[in-house]
């Protein structure tokens, strides 16, 4: 079911009625395994998914499924712990409708983040990766169908979705904590079935350095608003043909927990910056 501005000021105007006054201006989309970071957040307000008008459900294993708003560093944030995917047999209108929902009340800057397969020859599990672009090879977009110019434009610009100011605040803040990321292109596919080493040997060939199947619908969404986009890859897996084990989402979970601590504290430093 496509979802459009009068669903996003529904469904904003109850999550509004439940912040308390607080004002967010970033917000942050955690991925599979990675919703630890929403812990940590002070003075803590949880919205479930299921309360909020319009607003889909996720139905996958590590993805809880609620908003959560508070301070982190002192700065307002609306996060969302776990999304929905195309996959699951949403619209990408749908797909997009949290990340419109937070835009709605008040981010200003988003942070997306993933758990994705790395393609590159010495990416290792456990790496971070910094977004610099993106291949939508979804086969679909959510600017698809009429236009609302209450949005944004028909034809949005994508030459700067991930600001390079956005990255150099991750790359710092990795630095100050004693670590490197990783920086590089995503590869959005729409899944659920893992890639084939065909499909990944055609994803490196194009120039892709991972690879997942989220946050490239998101991100169409924000730029359509004109809102920047920082984007952070959890590499918990070597892709098909390239890692010597079968892939599952077990490792996928595993790996994102190992790396855990140092996510939420890259976070909670990058959001201190932004």
């Amino acid at each position: 079911m496509a979802l459009g501005f009068e669903q996003i000021q529904s469904a904003t105007s109850y999550v509004k009625d439940r912040l308390g006054g607080l004002e967010p201006t970033i917000g942050i989309v955690l991925g599979s395994g990675l919703g630890a970071f929403a812990e940590r957040i002070e003075g803590a307000v949880s919205i479930a998914y299921s309360a909020i008008p319009h607003f889909p459900v996720s139905t996958v294993e590590g993805h809880k499924g609620r908003m959560v708003a508070g301070r982190v560093a002192g700065r307002a944030v609306l996060c969302m712990q776990g999304r929905v995917h195309g996959y699951e047999g949403y619209d990408p209108s749908e797909v997009v409708f949290p990340v419109r929902v937070l835009m709605a009340c008040g981010a200003r800057t988003m942070v997306l983040t993933n758990a994705a397969g790395g393609i590159g020859a010495d990416f290792v599990p456990g790496d971070l990766m910094v977004l610099s672009d993106h291949i939508n090879l979804t086969g679909r977009s959510p600017l698809t169908g009429p236009n609302d110019a209450r949005l944004g434009p028909r034809f949005p610009d994508m030459s700067h979705v991930y600001p390079s100011t956005l990255q150099r605040h991750a790359h710092d803040a990795a630095k100050a904590r004693g670590f490197s990321l990783r920086s590089g292109v995503y590869l959005g596919l729409n899944g659920p079935q893992y890639e084939t080493p065909a499909e990944i040997r055609m994803a490196r060939t194009l120039g892709a350095d991972a690879v997942g199947m989220s946050t490239v619908h998101e991100a169409i969404a924000c730029s359509h608003q004109g809102v920047p986009v920082l984007g952070i890859s959890c590499i918990t897996n070597l892709a098909a043909g390239i890692s010597k084990q079968a892939l599952s989402h077990d490792e996928v979970k595993d790996t994102a927990n190992a790396v855990e601590q140092r996510f939420v504290g890259l976070l909670q430093d990058v959001v201190a910056r932004l």
